[in-house]
Parts: structure tokens; C-alpha cells; sequence
């Protein structure tokens, strides 16, 4: 067995880093609110293809915190206001979208390649559209960093991919619960109150959002 100064990170704070980013995944926010609303309008491989989404975009950002990219957003809060607010539309834009009727899940089968590969891609624009996740890793990462251990990219990486296993297996857990949810949901909501129900809960998410990352 290698030394621990040989491990990329402390072995000491895997643990306490699970933990955290547990805590943290497990702490309401737009990405819950939007999966849950997802399983329990559409089913459980609609919401397993929003995680693979969200997971996608979180990745992204992970990345480029782990380069130093996300740098820029605290250097130019300006770009990350823009960032925000483009997120929030874009929230009110499913909302609008729900509420018009596209993709009503009670008009057709939500399984369809389309479906699946809309949900996947909203997943990851909705987290490409939160800067928050970017503070995410500038802000916590850092702290879990030692440096008699692996290089900070090495670090960032291996740490950031265990948030990203961790934050997959949290949004799993809400897609199975919503999606059993779903089906007595679906059975005493149809049409327009189903709409309804989608759009308002979609606004919900986004001033939830607007809030979280206000700054």
C-alpha cells in the first residue's frame, strides 16, 4: 500500500468531503426541484436523463474550475450576473413552455429518443446557466486541498469527480422518489391542471434559483 503522501489527495478528508458535499446536495435547490418536477410529470428515465444532464453541466464546471476558468466570474461580476439571469430566464422559459402544453406528459409517451435527449439537454443548459455551481468548487475545493499530497489540478480533479458520483447518486435517490410519486399524481391530475401544476412549480424553481444565487 503507497504511502499517503503518494495519494492524489489526504486520505483524512475523504470522508469529511462526502459529507459535506452530501449535506450540500441534500440541501433544497433548483437542480432538486427541477428533477423532482421532471420524474413526477414524465417517469423515471425522463428524470434519470435530466440527471445525466445536470451531472454533464456540474462536470463542465468542475473542469474548468480545476483550470482556473471560473476565476474570471469572480474577477467580472458582471458575467456572472449575466450568467444568473440567463439561467432564470431560461427557467421561465420551460415554465412558459410547460404551461403551453409542449410535451405534456399526459399527451404521449415521455420515453421517446426526443424526449429523452430534450430532457438530457435542458439538464445540462440549466446548470451551464448557474454560476453557483462555479463558487461551488472555487469556494470548497480549495479547502479540502493538501499541499504535501498530488498536484491542485490532480486534487480538483479527483475531488470534484467524487462530488460529481456523489451529487449523480443524491439527484438518483429524488428521481426514484418522484417518479413513484408520479403515478398517483398522474392519475388524479390531467390537461390543464397538470399544466398547471408543471408551470407553477417550474416559476417556483426559478426565483428559487434568482435567490440562491443572488451573490
Amino acid at each position: 500500500m503507497p504511502p499517503h503522501s503518494a495519494w492524489p489527495v489526504d486520505p483524512a478528508v475523504l470522508l469529511p468531503f462526502v459529507i459535506a458535499v452530501a449535506l450540500i446536495e441534500l440541501t433544497p435547490g433548483p437542480n432538486m426541484g427541477w428533477l423532482a418536477l421532471v420524474s413526477l410529470a414524465r417517469g423515471r428515465l425522463a428524470g434519470f436523463a435530466a440527471v445525466a444532464g445536470v451531472t454533464v453541466g456540474l462536470a463542465a464546471w468542475m473542469l474548468a474550475a480545476a483550470f482556473g476558468l471560473t476565476e474570471v466570474l469572480l474577477a467580472w461580476p458582471a458575467l456572472y450576473q449575466l450568467i444568473r439571469w440567463a439561467g432564470v430566464i431560461f427557467l421561465l422559459w420551460l415554465a412558459w413552455e410547460a404551461w403551453r402544453g409542449d410535451g405534456d406528459p399526459a399527451a404521449g409517451d415521455g420515453d421517446d429518443h426526443r424526449t429523452i435527449r430534450g430532457l438530457f439537454l435542458r439538464g445540462l443548459t440549466g446548470n451551464l446557466l448557474n454560476p453557483k455551481a462555479a463558487v461551488f468548487y472555487v469556494a470548497l475545493l480549495p479547502t479540502f486541498m493538501r499541499p504535501d499530497h498530488g498536484s491542485p489540478l490532480a486534487q480538483a480533479l479527483t475531488l470534484g469527480g467524487l462530488h460529481l458520483l456523489v451529487a449523480a447518486a443524491v439527484h438518483a435517490l429524488i428521481v426514484l422518489g418522484a417518479a413513484r410519486a408520479g403515478g398517483l399524481v398522474l392519475t388524479r391530475m390531467q390537461g390543464p391542471a397538470l399544466r398547471a401544476l408543471m408551470a407553477g412549480g417550474l416559476v417556483a424553481v426559478a426565483l428559487w434559483m434568482a435567490w440562491q444565487t443572488r451573490g
